[in-house]
This record gives structure tokens, C-alpha cells and sequence, in this order.
């Protein structure tokens, strides 16, 4: 956790090298590997998404297991979200929630999920970033937004057909004179 809030913010998101995120509100690719990370990564966590994520859920699957789930709609009157679901109209007011209900925060984290609009919003409140980086472009409708010049790359790792790459935001200690 950092020293500023009671608790971090990460984005955990699979992009192409066109910065491709989704089409038709799925993802462009199946990797087994990377939803297995998703999944490691997140359990036990409170995890952040749009509405359109939500939905894009396998039943079964929504909402996600053993994370507190938090949805972001226009319409949160509307909204028809499973029980337990905290909803809100949008991720500023989520992230304040969370800073006067820290019990909403499972494990010291909020894992950003998606989809592209909530990555744009949310982006001034992340301190790291869980990207995955798939070979090639796909067909797409949905981008992730540039984040390089706020981060820094810590960690690389390469497999066959993607990489896995975290970003940390950069403080005013690494930052060039």
C-alpha cells in the first residue's frame, strides 16, 4: 500500500500491440494463462468495473467470486446488480466510498477490470499497472489509453505469443531533475 491512501489501485487489463482491450464487448483472444493470472491476481480483492464488463460476465461468473464487486453505471437506479454489489454512477464516486469505507476494500487493493471508458476515468488514481501484452492486432472497438509517460515499466516477463508487463507510477523521487 502507499502512504497517501489506505489502500492501492491497480489496472489489470490484456491489450494488442494496437492497444486493442475488446470487441463487441469481448476480448479479441483466449489465453487460458492470462485469465488464470486475472484470477490469481484479483481473488480476495475488491475488483471495479463498468457496467458493460459486468454484463459480459458468464452467469456463472457474475458476480466474480470471492472479490467484492463494484459496478460503475450512469444509471445506478436502473442497474439490476446480484446481491452484494455496490454500485455507483461513477468511479469517482467509487473511489470515495472506499476511502470512508475501508472494510469495502478487501485486502488492500482495488483492481481496476475494465472496460475501456472506466480505464480512462480511473487512470489518475492507479499506482500500478498489470498489463499483458498480446502479440499481433486484432479487430477491435475498445483501447486502452496511453499511460507510459505517468509510469515505469518494473517488471517484464515473456511468453510464447504474449508478455506480461507491470508499471508502477512514477513518484517525484524517480523522476528526472
Amino acid at each position: 500500500m502507499n502512504g497517501t491512501k489506505p489502500f492501492t489501485v491497480c489496472v489489470i487489463v490484456a491489450m494488442d500491440q494496437g492497444r486493442i482491450i475488446g470487441f463487441k464487448n469481448r476480448l479479441p483472444w483466449h489465453i487460458p494463462e492470462d485469465m488464470k493470472r486475472f484470477a490469481k491476481l484479483t481473488t480476495g480483492h475488491t475488483v471495479l468495473m463498468g457496467r458493460k464488463t459486468y454484463e459480459s460476465l458468464p452467469d456463472k461468473f457474475r458476480p466474480l467470486p470471492k472479490r467484492k464487486n463494484m459496478v460503475i453505471t450512469r444509471s445506478p437506479a436502473q442497474f439490476r446488480a446480484a446481491e452484494g454489489v455496490l454500485v455507483f454512477s461513477s468511479p469517482g464516486a467509487a473511489i470515495e466510498h472506499l476511502h470512508h469505507h475501508s472494510e469495502d476494500v478487501s485486502g488492500g487493493q482495488l483492481w481496476i477490470i475494465g472496460g475501456g471508458e472506466i480505464y480512462r476515468e480511473t487512470m489518475e488514481y492507479v499506482d500500478q499497472i498489470y498489463l499483458t501484452v498480446v502479440d499481433g492486432t486484432h479487430e477491435g472497438d475498445v483501447y486502452f489509453p496511453e499511460f507510459e509517460q505517468d509510469f515505469v515499466l518494473a517488471e517484464c516477463e515473456t511468453h510464447e505469443g504474449f508478455e506480461y508487463r507491470l508499471y508502477r507510477r512514477k513518484t517525484q523521487a524517480s523522476a528526472p531533475d
